[in-house]
């Protein structure tokens, strides 16, 4: 018995059902925790309510959809924790990135700007604006990214430098954790950790094994891992569950063909 032609529209249909019922419905498919990943999840908690981070979105609007739910978890993270963010940016295209997700889960967690949060926005010299940092937050940022007067806000009483923040995380699809290492960690001493692409894994791994980083979390599988950490759903649980689902398809679809073609050699 000779078998039906299949359009490949059904299998377009196919691929695109795989992807789209994950994000829909997710399904877990995280699998294990990275070590790196717990490291920089233990060391949010290690953070006492009221501490203050800085988080640098040093990344472009071409890499956020799989670097933004890095950004997302951590933030999320440090919420929960009642830490207090200051949010910059040494990318133009990160700037309004930050701002926009700092925003938007402070007005979901009642989080207060210029007490619980603030932004400074983009600074182009960042080698500059890393070394000011460690003199002056002031001095550096007079204003903030609405235009008002940074000393004017209540976040920044008592926090003159980093000798008063916990924590740099930079989240990035370069290579700028690098100069954070050197400029803000090596001259200052203040712990920096990363939320960075996949691709960037490699590159950074030694800093973390020589604690140059004190933490990493690398593309939409850290971000899945962290969100699983932390008990949650979100844009890594469910990009994760549709990659994995349409790997999947492919393999399928892969070995069927496979076995219709072989069998149809054999009967001719």
């Amino acid at each position: 018995m000779k078998l039906p032609a299949l359009d490949r529209r059904a299998l377009y249909v196919l691929l695109f059902l795989a992807v789209a019922l994950p994000l829909l419905f997710p399904i877990g498919l995280v699998g294990s925790v990275s070590k790196s990943t717990r490291q920089f999840h233990r060391l949010i908690e290690s953070l006492q309510p009221g501490d203050v981070i800085l988080i640098s979105f040093d990344c472009e609007a071409a890499s956020w959809a799989e670097i933004g739910p890095v950004a997302r978890a951590v933030i999320l993270h440090a919420m929960k924790r009642d830490l207090r963010i200051v949010g910059t940016s040494f990318l133009s295209e990160g700037t309004a990135l930050g701002y926009r997700l700092l925003s938007e889960l402070a007005t979901e967690h009642g989080k207060s700007y210029g007490e619980d949060w603030a932004y400074l926005g983009f600074r182009p010299q960042y080698v500059a604006a890393m070394l000011g940092l460690g003199e002056s937050i002031i001095r550096e940022y007079p204003k903030d990214y609405l235009e008002q007067p940074a000393e004017s806000l209540p976040i920044f009483a008592g926090v003159q430098s980093y000798r008063q923040i916990k924590l740099v995380i930079s989240i990035a699809d370069d290579s700028m954790p690098q100069y954070w290492v050197e400029y803000a960690g090596g001259r200052h001493g203040v712990p920096i950790a990363a939320g960075l692409s996949a691709v960037m894994l490699t590159t950074f791994t030694p800093y973390l094994d020589s604690h140059q980083l004190v933490g990493l979390v690398s593309g939409l599988k850290g971000a899945a891992e962290y969100e699983q950490l932390l008990g949650v759903t979100g844009a890594g649980t469910r990009g994760m569950d549709a990659q994995s689902s349409a790997h999947l398809a492919i393999i399928v679809l892969v070995v069927v063909g496979n076995a219709i073609y072989f069998r149809g050699r054999r009967k001719s």
